[in-house]
């Protein structure tokens, strides 16, 4: 993998002097490290995911950690299956501190999943654009969330969340503009990162975890 890795920064850099001379700054990040790292903090089934994504909605990285063990805590410590989160009262679930509308959200995705309007399995064989369209048909479940579902826990390789407020604030520093960039300007600014758009969001990440008083 550290060879495919290699290759990506190099045709990254080739792509664009800005990010070239991030990469350079930054110097070597080991992408299977990096997903390791942030999938010890997600869970590793799909279904799993994507409960903990909209659990930690509008939540701190502890509180909603927090949250979800307690939710998990109500299933005997396991991801609950979608039947059992639907036969779970709202008082059992509203105790483990999710508000009511979440609750109504992770109902959502259990009966998507039952109904099979949401196949799990199925989102490894669908193009991005394709997986994330089905992802946000479950209420609770916007761009943002597929898209991290797609880079971190399908690893796929050309993601790039023009929305994400963490990487609009790097490529603003990055690129020298004087306001934080829009959502469809981080996509433009982006292009030329294709097909690696997930490595370059990586480095645009750690430099802001690099950065100085930031």
């Amino acid at each position: 993998m550290e060879g495919a890795v290699s290759a990506a920064r190099e045709e990254l850099s080739a792509a664009d002097p800005a990010m070239a001379a991030l990469i350079e700054r930054v110097g070597e990040i080991d992408l299977e490290t990096r997903l390791r790292r942030r999938s010890e903090t997600r869970p590793a089934d799909a279904f799993g995911a994507l409960l903990r994504a909209i659990v930690g909605q509008q939540l701190s990285t502890k509180a909603a950690r927090t949250i979800y063990l307690r939710v998990l805590d109500l299933f005997g410590g396991d991801t609950p299956a979608p039947g059992q989160l639907l036969e779970a009262s709202e008082e059992d679930l509203r105790g483990c501190g999710l508000s009511g509308r979440k609750v109504s959200y992770i109902r959502d995705l259990a009966s998507h999943l039952i109904g099979g309007e949401l196949e799990l399995d199925r989102l490894h064989d669908l193009a991005d654009e394709e997986a994330i369209e089905e992802i946000v048909a479950v209420r609770g479940l916007g761009r943002w969330s597929a898209e991290m579902f797609l880079l971190f826990h399908l690893e796929r390789p050309d993601v790039l969340s023009g929305g994400d407020l963490g990487i609009r604030k790097a490529v603003q520093i990055e690129y020298g503009l004087d306001e934080m960039p829009a959502p469809e300007r981080v996509l433009e600014i982006g292009e030329p990162w294709r097909p690696h758009r997930s490595l370059a969001s990586l480095y645009l990440w750690e430099s802001l975890a690099n950065a100085p008083d930031e």
